[in-house]
């Protein structure tokens, strides 16, 4: 049991490191933080529904949104039922 290796760390993966731990502002759900919000959070409510979707008309990720796993599920589900209903719109009209 002799000497003990210290591997050399790269440059590249200390600026991938210090990229993961300053990744930015950490966001919160905004249904979790107010109950008002959450109650408010229905397929007629086409308001609420539009800041979670693109110009394109996808709906953006928990990770962009900040939204929890439990209220990112039932988002998706009021918007697509919210398109079925024809209130939402599939996607965005092409100018041509």
């Amino acid at each position: 049991m002799g000497k003990k290796i210290k591997l050399k760390v790269s440059a590249r993966l200390m600026r991938k490191k210090l990229r993961k731990r300053s990744a930015g502002v950490k966001r919160q759900c905004r249904f979790t933080s107010d109950s008002e919000v959450a109650a408010s959070l229905d397929y007629k409510n086409v308001d609420l529904l539009k800041q979670f979707l693109t110009e394109r008309g996808k709906i953006l990720p928990s990770r962009v949104s900040g939204n929890s796993a439990f209220y990112q599920r039932l988002l998706s589900r009021h918007i697509k039922l919210s398109r079925a209903m024809a209130l939402l719109p599939y996607c965005s009209v092409l100018k041509q």
